[in-house]
């Protein structure tokens, strides 16, 4: 039992440590290459309405993930952008965990607290399985999706899985969840910058360049229109 105690306390300190330095490595040197390259000057004169600049238009390119009226897709399809919400929560919850149970575990000690941590990352969950039945099953998810689009969904969901096991922080029945838990996030750690599930390292430079563009033409913000 002492060398399982000893296993975890390995697991939750230093390799978690190892793997966030070695991610931050990788990360530092992927958004130096993308700072090499400078976007294309506009090569037209400013249009649309003169009270939307770039700045706005970057601003709103940033945000728009957050405005289900912003993009088509979310006007369109509600119940998909809120599992979209959903799921990045249970992310943010998940990886929030793998820092409170080692250096704030006494915020665990609020059911407050637990409970939400387990909605978060229970409903991600559930959504996860959705989501792979959803690509497996759709045809047209079928013939986008590559190999690692499923393996990237799978080990998401059995990660949540584990991550709401991992919530309340008790050894009382074992260590394994606790275990489990925290060498999947030590996998992700090492995994997601080379996966495509490290797209959220180009939104901030996809988006601004994007944003500035439209802002510049006089696209961003978009406007509500009312008929009458």
């Amino acid at each position: 039992m002492y060398e399982m105690s000893e296993f975890l306390h390995f697991s939750e300190h230093t390799l978690q440590e190892v793997c966030l330095v070695i991610m931050a490595i990788v990360y530092t040197l992927r958004v130096a290459w993308l700072l090499r390259f400078k976007a294309g000057k506009e090569r037209q004169a400013p249009t649309g309405a003169a009270d939307t600049t770039p700045r706005r238009g970057i601003l709103y390119s940033w945000f728009i993930v957050a405005n289900p009226t912003g993009m088509e897709s979310q006007r369109t399809q509600p119940f998909l952008w809120m599992q979209f919400v959903v799921f990045h929560l249970g992310v943010v919850a998940a990886i929030g965990l793998s820092f409170v149970i080692p250096y704030a575990p006494s915020l665990l000690e609020s059911s407050g607290v637990v409970l939400a941590l387990q909605v978060l990352t229970g409903a991600a969950f559930l959504i996860g399985v959705y989501r792979m039945f959803r690509r497996i099953s759709n045809v047209y998810m079928r013939a986008i999706s590559t190999p690692d689009d499923y393996f990237s969904l799978l080990l998401l969901t059995v990660w949540f899985f584990f991550a709401f096991l991992a919530v309340p922080n008790s050894t009382a029945n074992g260590e394994w969840h606790l275990l489990t838990y925290f060498i999947l996030t030590a996998f992700f750690l090492l995994y997601v910058p080379f996966s495509k599930i490290s797209h959220y390292l180009y939104y901030p430079f996809t988006r601004y360049y994007f944003g500035k563009s439209m802002g510049y033409r006089g696209v961003y913000p978009l406007r509500s229109t009312s008929r009458p």
